[in-house]
C-alpha cells in the first residue's frame, strides 16, 4: 500500500468527480479518501449533462474530469462553464492526441487505470494552481484539439511572473541550463521556464523538433544548413549556430536528407 506523509494539513479543496464509469468513480473516491485527506468530494456525475449541473450546484475548487463520456467530452463540459473558475485534473484512457494537447497546455491528467501515486501528485500540483491562469491554458487546449492532426499550434510556457501563449512555429530553438530551459523565439525574444529540456523534448519531439545536443532542442524548419567544421553545427535562420553532438550527427544527416527528398 502506498503511504503518503504530509508535513502539515493543507487547505481543504471541495471536489466534483465526473466520469461515466461507476467502477472508476468508486476507485478514485477510495483513493482520495485514503491518500488525499485535503480533498472533500462533494458530488459525483456520470455525464456531461449531470457534470455541468453538479459544478453549477456546488461551485467546487477542483474538478476531476473524464475526457470521453457517452454524451460528449470533458471539453464540451468546460465550454458550457466558461469562464472556468475551478482547478482541473483530466482523467483519460490512453489517447495519444488528447494527452499531447493537454501537455502543450501545461495542464495535468491521470491515465486510466489511475495509480494512487499519480493521483496524489496531481492533487498536490492542483493545490498550487492559479485559477486565473486556467482559461488561457484551456484556450490553447481547445485550439490544439481542433487541429485534427499531430501538429500543435500553440504551447503554454509558464515563467515566475507570467503565462505565455507561444506559437510552436515561432520557436527557433530551446537551450538547457540545468533545470531551466530558455526558449529562443523568431522575434529574438527569450522565455525562461523552470522545466528541463528533457521534458520539452518529450512534448515537442514529434512536432518537428530535434535534440541536436544535450543542451539544444532545435526546430527543424529553422535549419538553414549543416556545417561540418569543428565537429559539426547547425545554422538556424542564417544567423544562429548550434553544436551537434557526435552521436547525433549521423542520424541528423539522415533526417535532413529525408526532409530534402520530401520537399
Amino acid at each position: 500500500m502506498v503511504i503518503f506523509k504530509r508535513l502539515f494539513q493543507s487547505e481543504v479543496l471541495r471536489a466534483v468527480l465526473i466520469d461515466d464509469e461507476v467502477l472508476m468513480r468508486r476507485s478514485i473516491e477510495k483513493m482520495l479518501h485514503e491518500h488525499c485527506p485535503e480533498i472533500k468530494l462533494v458530488d459525483q456525475a456520470d455525464s456531461v449533462r449531470s457534470g455541468v449541473a453538479a459544478v453549477k450546484k456546488h461551485h467546487p475548487d477542483l474538478v476531476l474530469l473524464d475526457i470521453k463520456m457517452d454524451d460528449g467530452t470533458g471539453f464540451d463540459l468546460l465550454k458550457q462553464l466558461e469562464p472556468v473558475d475551478f482547478k482541473i485534473i483530466f482523467i483519460t484512457a490512453y489517447d495519444e492526441y488528447a494527452i499531447r494537447a493537454i501537455k502543450f497546455s501545461a495542464l495535468d491528467y491521470l491515465l486510466k487505470p489511475v495509480d494512487p501515486e499519480d493521483l496524489h501528485r496531481a492533487v498536490t500540483k492542483a493545490e498550487k494552481l492559479v485559477v486565473k491562469e486556467l482559461n488561457a491554458q484551456l484556450s490553447v487546449l481547445s485550439e490544439n484539439m481542433q487541429q485534427g492532426n499531430a501538429s500543435m499550434k500553440k504551447i503554454i510556457l509558464k515563467t515566475y511572473d507570467a503565462v505565455h501563449l507561444v506559437r510552436v512555429k515561432d520557436i527557433v530553438y530551446c537551450e538547457s541550463d540545468e533545470n531551466y530551459t530558455t526558449f529562443h523565439l523568431a522575434d529574438s525574444s527569450r522565455i525562461i521556464t523552470s522545466r528541463t529540456l528533457k521534458e520539452y523534448e518529450e512534448i515537442l519531439g514529434d512536432t518537428g523538433f530535434f535534440r541536436a545536443h544535450k543542451s539544444y532542442l532545435v526546430n527543424l524548419s529553422c535549419i538553414t544548413r549543416f556545417e561540418k567544421a569543428e565537429g559539426g553545427s547547425l545554422v538556424l535562420n542564417n544567423v544562429i549556430r548550434v553544436p551537434v553532438s557526435s552521436r547525433k550527427r549521423e542520424f541528423l544527416l539522415e533526417l535532413l536528407n529525408r526532409i530534402s527528398n520530401n520537399e
